[in-house]
């Protein structure tokens, strides 16, 4: 029997069809390309282009290989099973080089078949700014705090250099820029970045934009990193808990992590095809099993599990399953631990 690909594709259908463009592969991959622009030099520069194992069959990412020195490149998962997703990290490399630059990097997979996956990054380093630090890095951040980072602008070339504005897309973000210190040809600004108490909880990956009157290059990006962190995390985000068959059932863990000691009050979910069994410790972390049994309907089954605490905090992810057709078996059970 030919199994199904879980994307609805036939896995082996992809490679008859279209094995010299490796398409099966690239599909993984959520984006090919990434142009930074105009960036400042020693600034950092660094971005992720998402991969996802869309297919029964596990995937084993053997290695990268960049083809200029501009550019350095990491996975950060290379055994990648159904739905599972990693990352290439590539990082421009704006300290050791100026003017227009690119690289190539080639992901080359090696199980389930040989595949190459060719991904690009351009940009242009520009000689005459330069960030001190290169970026805002803010840190982990608890929910609700407030915080600031100092970077300064340093500028070299026209006397008359002038940073005009600073924006961005973020409106949590808050920016006090200084008077401008010039000497001679150098002019350098301070800055300070705020982030306000109200941003949510999650990874910041953020841009501020420096607008300034050079009419060949008006807008600069200053880089912004960070993490907020909530009162109580919920992981996996996505627990994934298998590929069933009708009446199957499966067991996963569920991790839930807070500050401080705390007590599982509920743990709900609109499907009552999921169990969840919950102690009554208290704790800083509770791992809770959570069990799946198949209904008869064939397709994705995907549900919000929703969590709370003794103390009001809350916490959510994301628990689905694949249920394939056929009919109803004795069911069988596959737990996880």
């Amino acid at each position: 029997m030919i199994r199904q690909a879980l994307s609805a594709v036939f896995l082996v259908a992809l490679l008859a069809a279209s094995a010299p463009a490796q398409q099966w592969a690239e599909k993984m991959f959520e984006k090919h390309s990434h142009d930074f622009g105009t960036v400042a030099r020693a600034s950092k520069c660094v971005v992720s282009f998402p991969v996802k194992n869309l297919y029964k069959e596990d995937v084993h990412i053997s290695h990268l290989e960049v083809s200029c020195s501009c550019t350095s490149a990491e996975i950060t998962k290379k055994d990648l099973k159904t739905f599972e997703t990693g990352e290439v990290v590539a990082t421009f490399n704006t300290w050791a080089f100026l003017g227009q630059r690119g690289a190539t990097i080639k992901v080359v997979i090696d199980k389930p078949f040989f595949a190459e996956v060719r991904l690009r990054v351009d940009g242009y380093i520009r000689s005459d700014v330069v960030f001190d630090p290169p970026l805002v890095d803010l840190g982990a951040v608890d929910i609700g705090s407030p915080v600031e980072r100092k970077v300064t602008v340093r500028y070299a070339g026209r006397s008359d250099w002038a940073i005009e504005d600073i924006t961005s897309a973020n409106k949590s973000f808050e920016v006090q820029m200084s008077q401008p210190v010039r000497n001679g040809s150098r002019v350098d600004y301070d800055l300070v970045v705020r982030l306000k108490g109200d941003a949510p909880a999650g990874y910041i990956k953020d841009v501020l934009t420096i607008v300034t009157n050079d009419p060949a290059t008006r807008r600069i990006p200053l880089y912004v990193e960070g993490r907020v962190t909530p009162a109580l995390t919920v992981s996996p985000a996505s627990l994934f808990l298998g590929t069933l068959k009708p009446g199957e059932t499966a067991t996963k863990l569920m991790i839930v992590q807070g500050k401080e000691p705390f007590k599982i009050a509920a743990v709900e979910c609109d499907d009552a095809h999921f169990q969840f069994k919950v102690g009554q410790e208290v704790s800083k972390l509770h791992r809770i099993p959570v069990t799946y049994t198949a209904g008869t309907a064939a397709g994705k089954v995907a549900q919000t599990v929703r969590v709370k605490t003794d103390g009001g905090a809350t916490g959510e992810c994301q628990a689905w399953a694949t249920i394939e057709a056929g009919p109803v078996e004795n069911a069988a059970v596959k737990t996880e631990r």
